[in-house]
């Protein structure tokens, strides 16, 4: 027969363990975007990784790069996972001390249209849309336009915020005739009848997009906490890739998505050419590229690449975790 008095001493044992480890878990706080890009970081707090490691992680979404770059820099959360091109604005024209500390994908992008446009020079005289209107994909947009002829001037640009904006938009009012789109709003702008016109990658060539970018001293100041916070990520993201049907419900739950299109989403996510970059893998030859054509783009000289990463917390990070 159980005894009742050690039955209830036992629980008491049992939940004064998980509170102390609650308590002594490291409060990390993490912005990203609402998009499919945040699926590790999804996964890693519903399946306890990070918690495995002693990290309370507390994410937010961000609405826009605009807004996520001022929380940076004020201090609301030290880990921003984002395009790493606004972590090199940030260094040249806010003059803020962010490094880029790991790598994620090279953009998982396709330039979207309305369904009467056949071609870029269609697009003169329209409406481009992006999130803000000198970073990442806004750049990729006007170089990719600026190659067909049409420069800045020739087309307008309307700020109006991260992807599920951009969809919804071009969805609402057809006189927003294009934006650069990334998973699961492809899929989504498919099925939409919205039309692709490339991928930037293979119109531009190889693309450092998204990372993980931080503040400098704290960075400095917390080197041992921010290694096993990268090796939690990269632990999630290997989970991500070898547990579809955990990660399509997550996708599916946490993006509002029906079965169909997460499951579209994941597939693209787990192919290295259009999805994750295996393991987070920082992309030298797409970061050149990338810092080139903002230089072109924005002005001014590229400068050294190193000047905007320090990969060093990453690669002990990896060596801990191993393969």
């Amino acid at each position: 027969m159980t005894n009742p008095a050690r039955t209830a001493g036992t629980l008491a044992s049992v939940l004064f363990a998980v509170s102390n480890a609650c308590a002594a878990a490291d409060a990390i706080r993490v912005n990203a975007f609402p998009n499919a890009k945040a699926l590790p970081l999804h996964a890693g707090i519903a399946h306890g990784i990070f918690a495995a490691r002693g990290l309370d992680v507390q994410l937010a979404l961000t609405p826009s790069s605009e807004e996520q770059r001022k929380g940076l820099a004020a201090g609301s959360f030290e880990v921003a996972h984002a395009a790493v091109d606004n972590a090199v604005a940030m260094v040249d024209k806010a003059k803020q001390d962010v490094v880029i500390v790991t790598g994620g994908d090279n953009g998982m992008n396709q330039f979207f249209v309305q369904p009467g446009i056949g071609s870029f020079a269609d697009l003169r005289g329209r409406i481009l849309i992006v999130d803000a209107p000198n970073t990442a994909y806004a750049l990729l947009a006007k170089k990719i336009l600026a190659k067909h002829g049409l420069k800045e001037g020739d087309y307008t640009v309307k700020p109006v915020g991260a992807g599920p904006f951009r969809l919804r938009a071009m969805a609402e009012n057809k006189e927003y005739a294009a934006a650069i789109l990334n998973l699961p709003f492809t899929v989504q702008a498919e099925e939409m009848g919205l039309k692709s016109l490339g991928n930037p990658v293979d119109l531009l060539g190889p693309y450092q997009a998204a990372g993980a970018f931080v503040r400098r001293e704290w960075a400095r100041t917390n080197a041992a906490l921010l290694e096993r916070y990268i090796g939690a990520y990269v632990e999630a993201l290997r989970f991500s890739l070898s547990h579809r049907a955990e990660s399509v419900a997550i996708l599916g739950k946490e993006l509002k998505l029906s079965a169909a299109v997460a499951e579209r989403t994941y597939r693209q996510l787990a192919n290295p050419a259009t999805g994750f970059t295996p393991d987070a893998r920082f992309d030298h030859e797409g970061f050149r590229n990338m810092l080139a054509l903002r230089a072109e783009m924005e002005g001014g000289g590229a400068a050294a690449p190193e000047k905007y990463y320090d990969l060093s917390y990453y690669e002990r990070a990896l060596a801990k975790l191993g393969k």
